[in-house]
């Protein structure tokens, strides 16, 4: 049985619901992002799980427990949130053992925890500062220790990172993924940041409209998308209207895709294949075995990476390909030619 269970939850506020029949299993020790655009219903499922809310149906258990009806304090679960919700009067090493002096912890253990906490988040010396001392990456790091330092058995994240720099955000998004994993702490992360959650989940949640279009790995979220909005949300997307030769083969703008694997559609009905940017190469390449031609619009120079923008068969496309100090990229109005393969596309529903 999973560590954690989230059953048909559901929750309306009137006759608004925000989630609709949420179902998810979290296996001890995993790290889960809940993905998706504002109000989705990320924030709620987690508040349903953490008892900031109550489900209008559903049940949550956690190691076997149904915690539906608890309270928060009774369920073991450490929050995050993404104020960092510091205690301004109180110091750094006080606002750690917030939660030990109110568990009834006694004095001496509430000091011990209290260091062993200010090691993990690597400050050991700003246990007597105040949060206004501190900059916001370690006040974020304080109320870290702070949901860890009871040991909850489950720890809630509510987009802590959004409120920092782009800089202090990857440092401290991959420290909260390597306490993690030391902890083995199951964790369940809100963000509407695609990068942060395909950098460190091991699954991921793409929610639309309170619903879970798709559950799966990085991986699988990313070139698998079975959903239309999981295809468009994650990533970026370049969609073809194609037609349906046969069971394996399209026809693009007079050109045969042969793809990898059987097309259910009957032929000459017209469906949409999908690719993402580096998936497409520039010229012409081994594999590549559809070459269309193609007129650059923009391109953006990212460092390792260049995006050429440019209008394929009449559709606005992107192409990602690496930067080569010994071959410049192609200039805006230039017509170039674009390889594709059909093992690298994958099919949408309407």
């Amino acid at each position: 049985m999973s560590f954690l269970n989230i059953s048909h939850l559901e929750k309306s506020f009137g006759s608004l619901r925000v989630v609709k029949d949420f179902n998810l299993d979290v296996e001890q020790g995993e790290f889960i992002s809940l993905l998706g655009p504002s109000g989705c219903g990320k924030t709620t499922v987690l508040r349903m799980v953490a008892g900031f809310e109550t489900p209008t149906t559903g049940r949550i258990l956690i190691d076997g427990q149904d915690v539906t009806g608890f309270k928060p304090n009774a369920r073991k679960i450490g929050m995050m949130f993404q104020a960092y919700a510091l205690f301004p009067n109180l110091t750094v090493a006080d606002n750690v053992a917030f939660g030990l002096k109110v568990n009834g912890v006694p004095r001496a253990e509430r000091e011990a925890r209290v260091t062993e906490m200010l090691k993990l988040i690597g400050l050991p010396e700003l246990g007597q500062r105040f949060p206004f001392q501190l900059s916001g990456g370690q006040q974020q790091r304080v109320a870290l220790a702070r949901a860890l330092a009871p040991s909850p058995r489950v720890l809630l994240l509510d987009e802590p990172l959004s409120a920092l720099d782009a800089k202090v955000r990857v440092s401290l998004r991959n420290e909260i993924r390597e306490i993690q994993r030391d902890l083995g702490i199951t964790t369940i992360f809100v963000t509407h940041d695609q990068e942060e959650a395909m950098s460190i989940s091991d699954r991921i949640v793409v929610m639309n409209a309170g619903i879970a279009d798709q559950v799966g790995s990085p991986f699988q979220i990313y070139n698998r998308p079975t959903t239309r909005f999981v295809a468009n949300f994650v990533g970026t997307l370049n969609s073809f209207e194609v037609t349906v030769v046969n069971s394996t083969t399209l026809e693009m703008d007079g050109q045969m895709v042969t793809m990898a694997e059987p097309v259910t559609a009957e032929p000459g009905s017209r469906i949409t294949m999908a690719m993402r940017p580096e998936a497409l190469r520039l010229g012409r390449a081994d594999g590549f075995e559809t070459v269309l031609p193609a007129v650059v619009e923009e391109v953006h120079f990212l460092g390792s990476v260049i995006r050429v923008s440019a209008r394929m068969a009449g559709t606005a496309i992107a192409l990602d390909t690496f930067n080569r100090p010994d071959m410049p990229p192609p200039s805006p109005g230039q017509t170039i030619e674009i390889g594709l393969s059909g093992k690298h596309a994958f099919l949408l529903d309407r």
